[in-house]
């Protein structure tokens, strides 16, 4: 049987591309790509997309699991998806246990089920790592009309630790001198900070982790995050972190930031200085702009720490190590 037409160009493509990577780069490392399974596993990211479409269709939340999932991968080992390994004898404390992502992280289902119609499509190619950032990607466009294209070809890391779960993600009652350090140590601007902040838009928050005692949120609010997180409340409790546009992934957080009427004190702190107050006002006016800002933040923000070439590996299940 002969090739399609389109199918001689596409192989042709690939083994060029191929041969001018292994040129340019014989050592174990290379920089992520856009398009970086076109060649290999062709509707990677279609199968993804799928799924994730599936998954935020009937609960949106989900969608904000997996945007939130992404910065707790990144910041951690850097995004390797040491974030989704399951505690074992050998290491019964990863970071799946440490306390900002127990219990409140989630959403692994959904990586899961998209590793598993992966593997069976293209076995042994594409990374977990990869996966979530796709997810992500897919998440903020889903909610938020947000569009993006995602360099890949991250691999998998071998290690997870919750106690640098612990010491690497900012928790939520950092004042602004230490968001700006934590975002720094991982390259990122004072920019991205503010940026990537507007992803408390959507998804929720267990009552445990909000700033009831803060002065600086509005006290009306806080009368009302009360009124949601008694004293008799269930720890599994949650509250939406924006409350005017709960599913959408929008700048209404930066509306609300103005307002004080937000669950965290590190979200007041946006407010601290002159340049992250004004860009806090300019995202609350122009959506467009902060959009189009927070896609490229998150890219940004894909690079972290990156495994490449034939650092890590490509796990068969996003759980467990091979």
């Amino acid at each position: 049987m002969s090739r399609g037409r389109g199918q001689l160009p596409l192989l042709a493509s690939c083994l060029l591309f191929a041969l001018a990577i292994q040129a340019m780069l014989p050592t174990s490392s290379a920089s992520l790509q856009v398009g970086f399974y076109d060649c290999k596993c062709p509707k990677a990211e279609e199968i993804v997309r799928k799924v994730v479409h599936k998954a935020v269709a009937k609960t949106p939340g989900i969608g904000a699991a997996l945007i939130r999932m992404f910065f707790h991968d990144c910041f951690v080992r850097g995004c390797d998806a040491s974030v989704l390994l399951d505690p074992t004898p050998a290491n019964p404390n990863t970071e799946k246990t440490s306390p900002p992502n127990n219990p409140s992280l989630h959403g692994f289902d959904v990586i899961d089920e998209a590793k598993d119609a992966l593997e069976h499509h293209c076995p042994g190619i594409v990374s977990c790592a990869d996966i979530i950032a796709f997810a992500a990607r897919d998440a903020a466009k889903f909610l938020g009309g947000i569009k993006y294209a995602i360099p890949s070809g991250r691999r998998d890391g071998r290690v997870s630790i919750a106690a640098e779960a612990l010491r690497n993600l900012p928790p939520p009652f950092f004042n602004l001198t230490q968001l700006i350090a934590s975002f720094a140590s991982k390259g990122l601007s004072v920019g991205d900070l503010v940026t990537l902040s507007g992803a408390h838009s959507i998804g929720d928050s267990h009552c445990s982790s909000l700033s009831l005692q803060d002065p600086s949120i509005e006290p009306s609010f806080i009368t009302f995050l009360r009124s949601k997180c008694p004293p008799t409340a269930s720890p599994t409790t949650v509250v939406d972190q924006d409350i005017v546009t709960p599913n959408r992934l929008d700048n209404q957080y930066y509306k609300n930031v103005i307002a004080h009427k937000v669950l965290f004190s590190s979200d007041v702190a946006l407010l601290g200085s002159p340049q992250t107050a004004a860009l806090v006002q300019a995202f609350a006016r122009h959506q467009g702009a902060w959009k189009t800002k927070f896609g490229a933040a998150m890219v940004k923000m894909g690079h972290i720490g990156v495994l490449t070439g034939n650092q890590g590996e490509v796990r068969k299940m996003c759980k467990v190590v091979n």
